[in-house]
């Protein structure tokens, strides 16, 4: 058993064999191990995360992402008394049920998945780890996952509510985003909490109906709609690495200019920009960004520098990492105390200037890059591949799909459980697979996708 975990937290849904070689590990670690051998977190390296894999020789992509974000939340569970382990799953897990072409082939699915209840890329890293990953089967021999332990499957909800939970009706019209609780100065209670762009902020979820009853298991004895401190600490880790490394890949890229953060007229700029975004206040975003330029080791650097340039950027990145973290700890340690904390014992406490620092950072991407990458020829055609990618593989399959996924299909109950496995399928491709795929099945390349 695991220091401050019971039984029910370390329970697996589906019964395994013993290990022919027992090996001594604890639960969270093989959960850890299992996310790390996965061939869902693989395919996250050919995923964009912000700039594009092929964009540029060392692109932060979905997989650098997630493991910046694990060592983030790995030290600071640590640092809390959460298992890290545990949370370093988490965190590896997050996302991968992300689709290709970042948050712009997301949309593309959730238009495309109208009729079997949507897309989410949270509620699809659900499906991967319980359902589509082929570690385990069932008593019918039908695809388990990778059937990881009920801590570490509860601390991988971000949403731990449905897409009706979330309050989007049958019109897809989002009420608004206090309709799915959260604990007191828990993470989700921040404006843009995610790292997703801000129109589908307020309607993220977790799972969906189709998945109710793995949900349910993992759920069990959870508070409704409350998230456990692993998957407060994932979530801010998520965050901290989206904000801060984004804005790092953007200067290095010459696409951010931090010289306008330090001058109040860029500054008044983005936070009116930031604004508009996230539904916050500008004024308070202004702020964070002032006091953010006003440390003594914030730096203005381009890659025009030198070596200068990259270290001074690079220490700027660690000390925000670092500032973020203490943050979260400290503020947490002083409203719990210093005991072990762990499960539903304790939220994760971040302050409001925290929290109103990483969205301004948040904001000074989508400003300089994320806002600008956002339109354009290149999104509509990566739009157009992913609703042909579904119109051609609905169209032929079963035999267009990846064997593994072939027996859902067939024994699908109707049309919308049937997209719902070709949903599967394309949210599987990486960006360079998903163009290949549709090359192939349209019988001509779709130029300028990637």
């Amino acid at each position: 058993m695991v220091a401050g975990y019971g039984e029910a937290d370390t329970q697996r849904r589906l019964a395994e064999r013993p290990k022919a070689t027992p090996d001594g590990r604890g639960p969270f670690v093989r959960d850890r191990a299992r996310v790390l051998h996965s061939s869902a977190l693989r395919r996250l390296a050919a995923k964009t995360q912000v700039m594009g894999p092929l964009d540029d020789d060392f692109p932060r992509t979905r997989l650098t992402h997630s493991l910046e974000t694990a060592q983030i939340g790995r030290e600071l569970a640590a640092a809390l008394g959460a298992d890290p382990d545990l949370v370093d799953a988490a965190c590896l897990a997050h996302d991968l049920g992300h689709p290709p072409f970042g948050h712009n082939g997301e949309r593309a699915l959730d238009a495309a998945a109208a009729d079997c209840g949507g897309f989410e890329g949270n509620a699809q890293s659900f499906r991967e780890l319980t359902r589509l990953e082929a570690k385990t089967v069932d008593a019918s021999g039908a695809v388990g996952g990778l059937n990881l332990t009920r801590a570490t499957l509860d601390a991988t909800l971000k949403y731990p509510w449905t897409r009706t939970g979330a309050g989007l009706a049958d019109g897809r019209a989002p009420v608004p985003a206090t309709a799915a609780p959260a604990g007191p100065d828990s993470t989700a209670a921040r404006a843009g909490s995610g790292c997703g762009p801000p129109d589908l902020t307020a309607r993220k979820y977790g799972v969906y109906d189709d998945d109710l009853a793995a949900f349910e298991w993992v759920r069990a004895g959870a508070p409704a709609g409350r998230r456990c401190l692993e998957a407060q600490v994932m979530d801010w880790a998520d965050d901290v690495a989206y904000s801060v490394h984004d804005v790092e890949d953007g200067v290095v890229a010459g696409l951010v200019d931090l010289r306008a953060v330090a001058a109040p007229a860029g500054r008044a700029e983005i936070a009116a920009y930031t604004a508009g975004l996230y539904a916050v206040d500008a004024a308070e975003v202004d702020d964070a960004l002032a006091g953010l330029a006003a440390l003594p080791w914030w730096q203005t650097p381009s890659p025009a520098a030198g070596a200068r340039g990259f270290a001074a950027l690079r220490t700027m990145t660690s000390e925000l990492v670092a500032r973020f973290v203490a943050a979260a700890r400290d503020a947490t340690r002083e409203r719990f105390g210093q005991r072990p904390l762990c499960r539903y014992q304790a939220d994760l406490v971040v302050p409001a200037q925290a929290r109103a620092e990483c969205v301004a950072l948040k904001g000074v991407a989508w400003f300089f890059v994320i806002g600008p990458r956002s339109a354009g020829a290149r999104q509509a055609r990566q739009r157009e591949v992913i609703a042909e990618l579904v119109a051609l593989t609905a169209a032929r399959a079963p035999d267009a799909l990846e064997p593994l996924l072939r027996p859902a299909w067939l024994a699908a109950a109707d049309d919308a459980a049937r997209l719902r496995v070709v949903i599967d399928q394309v949210a599987r491709y990486t960006d360079a697979s998903a163009t290949r795929r549709h090359a192939e099945l349209v019988g001509r390349p779709l130029p300028g996708v990637l």
